[in-house]
């Protein structure tokens, strides 16, 4: 039991450690970089530790390391061995599902372009156009 005790006692003082040094690294690299290049005023050890807090809260993971429920790669086998499991329409028939749930189409061209395609013909343009 005091094992224990002694464990979470180490891993706080561990994170509180981690925290005051990222802090002052963050001070001593916008102190040292900030106020020459864009003409802001130097910061304090807190206001430091703030923009960690902050930039954990708009950019941090929020707890999701990848898992399967989040588009990780950590169970990327049992997907391969499921696919060499599959028939050939049935491997088809999973490509136009993941298509139709990756923004309707390839970085989601056919919800921005209105439905079209990137595949036209030269009878898709109108000469006045290109003159």
């Amino acid at each position: 039991m005091k094992r224990k005790g002694f464990k979470i006692a180490g891993i706080i003082l561990l994170v509180i450690a981690a925290g005051t040094g990222f802090s002052f690294a963050v001070m001593f690299l916008w102190n040292a970089l900030i106020p020459s290049i864009f003409g802001l005023g130097i910061i304090s050890f807190w206001q430091a530790l703030g923009l960690l807090v902050l930039s954990r809260l708009l950019f941090g993971g929020h707890g999701h390391h990848g898992g399967p429920k989040f588009g990780g790669m950590r169970h990327r086998k049992g997907l391969r061995e499921k696919w060499m499991s599959m028939t050939p329409e049935q491997q088809k028939q999973f490509v136009e599902k993941r298509k139709e749930h990756m923004c309707d189409g390839r970085f989601g061209r056919r919800r921005f372009f209105g439905g079209r395609d990137f595949d036209f013909d030269s009878a898709d343009f109108d000469k006045k156009d290109n003159e």
